[in-house]
């Protein structure tokens, strides 16, 4: 398994001569560097994780999507016409990789216009025996912190959209992956505060290793 970090939201995972994106956004010239994607994963309806002009500039000629309905309803009818569609709480296997639609909300209103429950999808995508989890735009839901078996997982941390650092490490030390990378921390105050995310889940588990890339170069 290769991981790449992309921008902001915007990962690159190869995998067994399978190469998959994660929410591409602000150009195709950020992934000219990886091979044409097999499989295309969305979380939600915004630019920086649903964008078509990206999505119109990538070569997509094999590739398949996978999306909440919200987003597909959205895609031009070539790109709909190769999207899964997925709700919360639905498995799926499509090229060898296993997907769950893991629940993304604000919270304490889970009906909050920002992130509703039900709109987007986090998935955990297994990889032969390895689990990733995406967590989209969401806060430490009882979903998230109920996760069980995650390897690798990529945790969201900006306000005022998703969660603080301290609900992000609190999240993390609930369900306990083996590696946290903490990605998607610009929000309007600038970048959220990722060496004190990396000592909140350090003093609290030594044993979850937090990996710090720079999402914004």
């Amino acid at each position: 398994m290769s991981i790449h970090p992309v921008h902001h939201s915007a990962i690159v995972l190869e995998w067994s001569g399978r190469t998959v994106f994660v929410d591409p956004h602000d150009g195709a010239q950020r992934f000219a560097t990886y091979k044409a994607p097999d499989l295309i994963v969305i979380t939600d309806i915004h630019g920086d994780h649903m964008d078509l002009k990206t999505l119109a500039e990538l070569d997509l000629s094999k590739a398949l999507i996978v999306a909440p309905k919200a987003v597909a309803d959205l895609l031009p009818d070539d790109l709909r016409k190769r999207c899964t569609v997925m709700a919360n709480g639905e498995s799926k296997e499509l090229l060898g990789i296993g997907i769950e639609a893991i629940p993304m909300y604000n919270m304490p209103d889970p009906n909050d216009p920002r992130h509703p429950m039900g709109r987007g999808n986090g998935y955990v995508l297994t990889f032969g025996e390895e689990r990733f989890y995406i967590s989209g735009d969401t806060e430490d839901t009882p979903e998230m912190r109920a996760l069980q078996h995650i390897d690798v997982a990529f945790v969201c941390m900006n306000l005022p959209y998703t969660m603080t650092v301290d609900a992000a490490a609190s999240g993390v030390l609930a369900f306990k992956p083996k590696v946290v990378y903490p990605y998607h921390y610009r929000g309007t105050g600038g970048l959220s505060d990722v060496k004190r995310f990396k000592a909140l889940v350090n003093a609290g588990d030594k044993g979850i290793e937090v990996r710090l890339e720079d999402w914004y170069k």
